[in-house]
């Protein structure tokens, strides 16, 4: 068997520590092999739960190493460009969290810096492998709701006080607010499951008292294939809709509640059998107002991320997420931003 890739991991904040942490050092293929922290209290949890793994300041230092196959961007949004150009002129493959950059223009940089070093370079869609989702995919594929004309999804929270930190403070540059963090995994599986993009409606708030970023905000998208997708997120949603709602002309699909796996990764599991099964009582109904019964919920399956990517690496496979995809993302979470403003449709084709 070939070694283990070893993995540098930039940050070790929320998506550092509970997402790309755990699922690296489960991977077999993976290594967790240099971390990125000054911070004394995540210092001390790598030792604890990655004992083994070196733990340095900055960039410049994990790459001094010179021991490194990959690279994962977990760092703050405002760094991913610079983080992610130092691992790519280190000769070294990158995945970016997302959101992939501040802007489309940086991440468009982002992807020729990969292909003029013919590096690869992808990023972090986990929603992608939400278990929702992928019974959604799952039933569009086989026909069951016919031919889709709606999809609505939502991420909705309760968190009536603004938290301390960059997701929901500073300006534009930081790239927090709810469009960019929660945004960015609806609108991309909005273009995963129906396509191209032909205009956008927005409305960007920041509605709680002190809030200096979005943190209510509703992007409708009218795809070139005629879908159209109603996107929610927010953090001051005192009573949450359904997860999904999606309608075609033969039947609909409406599901609630969140994939597990964030919760369980929260509380440290870590990927193993029955992982990403949820009760039965979560799952959603297929029908319509004439009758309707449960379908069974696939079960999550963000392992499969870095699964794949092993693969892409060692044998040339197809990277799990097309870099391309996360720039069609940018370019519209900036048109919903230009929509919100002027209160305009933005038309993109």
């Amino acid at each position: 068997m070939s070694a283990a890739l070893r993995v540098g991991l930039v940050g070790y904040g929320i998506a550092g520590a509970v997402f790309h942490a755990p699922l690296i050092a489960s991977n077999p293929g993976l290594e967790l092999s240099t971390v990125v922290t000054r911070n004394p209290e995540r210092r001390a949890e790598i030792e604890s739960r990655h004992p083994g793994t070196a733990v340095v300041d900055d960039v410049p230092a994990m790459l001094a190493r010179g021991d490194l196959d990959l690279v994962v961007v977990a760092s703050p949004n405002r760094l991913h460009v610079e983080h992610t150009t130092e691992a790519l002129r280190a000769g070294l493959p990158v995945v970016v969290d997302k959101p992939f950059a501040p802007t489309a223009a940086a991440a468009r940089e982002l992807v020729a810096e990969a292909r003029r070093r013919e590096l690869p370079l992808t990023v972090f869609q986990n929603r992608r492998w939400d278990n929702d989702f992928r019974t959604l995919a799952g039933l569009i594929d086989a026909g069951e709701l016919g031919r889709v004309h709606r999809f609505e999804s939502r991420f909705e929270r309760w968190v009536p006080r603004p938290k301390a930190g960059w997701r929901e403070s500073g300006g534009p540059e930081e790239a927090g607010g709810v469009l960019y963090d929660l945004g960015s995994h609806l609108i991309d599986q909005a273009l995963a499951l129906f396509g191209p993009v032909a205009s956008v409606y927005a409305e960007v708030d920041a509605r709680r008292p002190g809030s200096e970023v979005d943190d209510d905000s509703f992007v409708a998208l009218t795809h070139v294939g005629g879908v159209r997708s109603h996107l929610w997120v927010g953090k001051f949603t005192a009573q949450h809709g359904p997860r999904l709602r999606v309608l075609g002309d033969r039947a609909g699909y409406t599901k609630f509640g969140l994939d597990p796996q964030e919760a369980a990764l929260r509380a440290g599991e870590l990927p193993g059998a029955d992982w990403g099964v949820e009760p039965e009582h979560l799952h959603g109904e297929l029908g319509t107002v004439e009758g309707s019964a449960p379908v069974r919920t696939e079960p999550g399956a963000y392992p499969e991320f870095y699964d794949l990517l092993v693969t892409a690496l060692r044998d040339g496979a197809p990277l799990p997420v097309d870099p391309s995809d996360a720039i069609a993302g940018l370019e519209i979470i900036e048109a919903a931003r230009h929509s919100a403003t002027k209160a305009e449709v933005v038309h993109l084709t």
